[in-house]
C-alpha cells in the first residue's frame, strides 16, 4: 500500500528495507567510491613532465631516496573522483546548513567573481605599493565601512580568523595597560560561562588568568556578579552580543560602564555581529574592541581549513596601539603604515606577514555594496525573523531553552523534550541526515543540557525553511511516539552510518597503508 509523502510522491512503507543492496555498492546516481590510494595506479599519470635538468645533488641529504608514493590517474579519473567525493558531503549549496553559532550564510557568486578579478587575484604582497593602489584603496574602503558600521574609529584588517582577532584585541589590551604601566597589576580576564571556547583560551595565550561569570536564569551575563569580580586587578572582559545563547544582552551599557569604572577595557565577540549589523553600533554600548567574522556577517567563505578574516575594530583608548599594517591616503595615494615609528609609536607589531587576505577583503566588500546600507539592516532583521519563525513553529513539540521572549539570530532548544524517550541529542541528529539536512550545532553552549542550536541566517526562503521544519517536526513526533529504532541506528542512508566517534578522535587514523604484499610506496 502507497502512501504520500511530504512533498507529494508516492512511497512504499519500508521500501528501503526491502530493496536488495546494489553490486556495485553504488545507489543510483550515487556512486561508490574508494580512496585515490586504491583506485589510482602507481606506475601512471595524466600529466606529462619533462625529466629534471638537474640531478638534485645539491640538496644533499634531502633528495628523495624512495619512490613518492602517489596514486596516478588520468584527468577523467581525477575529475570523477573529486566529483563523487564531493557528493557525499553536505554543502550550503545543497540545503539549509543549520549549524548554531556558525552562520553557514550563502555566499553570493557575484563576491567570487569580483575576488578572481586579475587585478586581485593575481597580486604579490611584495610588490611595490604603486603598483598595488587599487587594492589598497578597496582595503581602505573596507576599512571605512567596517568602522562606519560598528561606530568604532579604527580597525585591524590583517587578523586572518575570529580566534586571531581575539589574540589581537587582547594583545591591543596589554599594550594599552602596559603604556599606563599597569600591566603587572591587570593579570585577570573575565570570561561568561556561555563564551565561545575560544574566548578563554586566547586570554590564557596571552598570559591572562581567566575567571568565569555566572550567566542568569534567562540566558545573560549576571550583572552583580560581574561587578563582584571586577577590580583593580581585571585588564578586561569578554563578551559576546548578541551572545551564544541567540540572545540580546539587555544590561550591556552597565556591563560596560562597570567594566571602564573598573579601569578594564570591554572585548565584544563579535562572531554575531550579523544579528545587529545596521541596527547597532557596538562602539555605541561602550565595545572597546570587536572582532568581526567576515565569513559570518559578509557572507566570505566559511570553514574549508581557510583562507579567513578577522578584522577587529578598535576604540579611541585601543587605536594607538593597533597592529601594523595599516592605510594611510596622501597626495601621491595609499600607502602602508608597517613599522612602529611616529604615528605608529605604540603600535604592537605585527600578527601576520604581510596585509591579510585580499580575497576575502573582496567579498567582503561586494557583499556591503551590492547589499547597500539598507540591505545590511535588513541581513539582520532577517537573520533575526527566521530565528524566531524557526523556534515558534518547533516550541510545541521541542522545548526552547529559553522560552521567555524572542531570540536573536538563533533559535537554542535543550534535551528536555526527549526526557522518558531513551533518545538523544546525538541520536536525533544523526536521524537529521538521513532526511537530508546537516544537523544542528549539539552540547553547545555547554550551560544548555542536550543543546541544540539552530541559526538558519537571513539567506533561507520561507519555503525552505518550512522544509527544514517539517522534517524536524516529523522526526520529533517520531521520537516522541517511542520510535527509537529510527535513531538509534541512524544515519541509515549516509555513506558511512554511525562512527564510533570517541574512538575517531582519540586514535585517528591519519595514514594510508599499503596492504600486505603491495609494491606501493608508503
Amino acid at each position: 500500500m502507497s502512501t504520500m509523502n511530504t512533498v507529494g510522491r508516492p512511497t512504499t512503507p519500508n521500501a528501503v528495507e526491502t530493496k536488495p543492496a546494489t553490486l556495485t555498492g553504488a545507489r543510483g546516481l550515487l556512486q561508490d567510491e574508494a580512496l585515490i590510494f586504491e583506485v589510482g595506479r602507481w606506475d601512471v599519470t595524466g600529466v606529462d613532465l619533462p625529466a629534471p635538468a638537474g640531478d638534485g645533488s645539491d640538496l644533499g641529504d634531502l633528495v628523495r631516496r624512495d619512490p613518492i608514493g602517489l596514486p596516478g590517474l588520468s584527468e577523467p579519473e581525477a575529475m570523477r573522483h573529486y566529483v563523487r567525493l564531493s557528493q557525499k558531503n553536505h554543502a550550503i549549496d545543497l540545503a539549509i546548513y543549520p549549524l548554531g553559532s556558525c552562520t553557514m550564510k550563502h555566499n553570493p557568486r557575484l563576491n567570487e567573481k569580483m575576488a578572481r578579478l586579475p587585478g586581485f587575484s593575481d597580486i604579490h604582497p611584495l610588490q611595490p605599493q604603486s603598483t598595488v593602489q587599487g587594492a589598497l584603496a578597496l582595503m581602505d574602503s573596507l576599512a571605512h565601512w567596517l568602522t562606519t558600521l560598528t561606530g568604532m574609529p579604527a580597525v585591524a584588517l590583517s587578523p586572518k580568523a575570529g580566534a586571531h582577532g581575539e589574540l589581537c584585541g587582547l594583545m591591543a589590551i596589554r599594550a594599552a595597560h602596559e603604556a599606563k604601566g599597569e600591566h603587572e597589576q591587570r593579570r585577570k580576564v573575565l570570561v561568561p560561562t556561555s563564551a565561545h571556547g575560544t574566548n578563554p583560551a586566547t586570554a590564557a595565550f596571552v598570559g591572562y588568568s581567566v575567571v568565569e561569570v555566572a550567566q542568569t536564569d534567562d540566558g545573560r551575563v549576571d550583572v552583580a556578579d560581574l561587578a563582584a569580580k571586577l577590580g583593580p586587578d581585571v585588564a578586561a572582559i569578554m563578551v559576546t552580543n548578541p551572545n551564544t545563547c541567540g540572545l540580546f544582552e539587555r544590561d550591556i551599557l552597565e556591563i560596560s560602564r562597570l567594566t571602564h569604572e573598573a579601569g578594564a577595557y570591554f572585548y565584544c565577540d563579535g562572531a554575531n555581529f550579523n544579528a545587529i549589523v545596521g541596527r547597532v553600533r557596538p562602539g555605541d554600548l561602550g565595545v572597546d574592541a570587536m572582532h568581526i567574522n567576515l565569513h559570518k556577517t559578509f557572507s566570505t567563505p566559511h570553514g574549508g581549513g581557510g583562507p579567513g578574516a578577522g578584522p577587529v575594530v578598535l576604540s579611541e583608548a585601543l587605536a594607538p596601539f593597533a597592529p601594523a599594517p595599516w592605510i594611510v591616503a596622501d597626495g601621491e595615494g595609499f600607502k602602508l603604515v608597517e613599522r612602529e615609528e611616529d604615528e605608529a609609536a605604540q603600535a604592537l607589531g605585527r600578527l601576520c606577514a604581510f596585509q591579510g587576505q585580499m580575497g576575502m577583503y573582496v567579498r567582503a566588500l561586494s557583499y556591503m555594496m551590492s547589499h547597500g546600507s539598507d540591505g545590511l539592516r535588513q541581513v539582520a532583521e532577517d537573520a533575526v525573523l527566521n530565528a524566531n519563525y524557526i523556534k515558534a513553529r518547533l516550541q510545541d513539540l521541542m522545548s526552547p531553552a529559553f522560552p521567555d521572549g524572542p531570540c536573536m539570530h538563533e533559535a537554542l532548544f535543550d534535551d528536555e523534550w526527549l526526557k522518558g524517550t531513551d533518545i538523544t541529542t546525538l541520536d536525533f541528529a544523526k536521524a537529521m541526515i538521513d532526511e537530508g539536512f546537516h544537523p544542528m550545532t549539539m552540547y553547545f553552549p555547554l550551560v544548555v543540557h542536550g543543546a541544540m542550536l539552530i541559526e538558519p541566517t537571513e539567506t533561507e526562503s520561507k519555503a525552505e525553511l518550512d522544509r527544514f521544519i517539517d522534517a524536524m517536526r516529523a522526526l520529533a513526533t517520531a521520537a516522541k511516539a517511542g520510535d527509537a529504532d529510527r535513531f538509534k541506528g541512524a544515519p541509515f542512508h549516509a555513506p558511512l552510518r554511525r562512527l564510533d566517534e570517541t574512538r575517531a578522535a582519540r586514535q585517528p587514523v591519519l595514514r594510508w597503508t599499503a596492504p600486505e604484499g603491495s609494491n606501493a610506496a608508503a
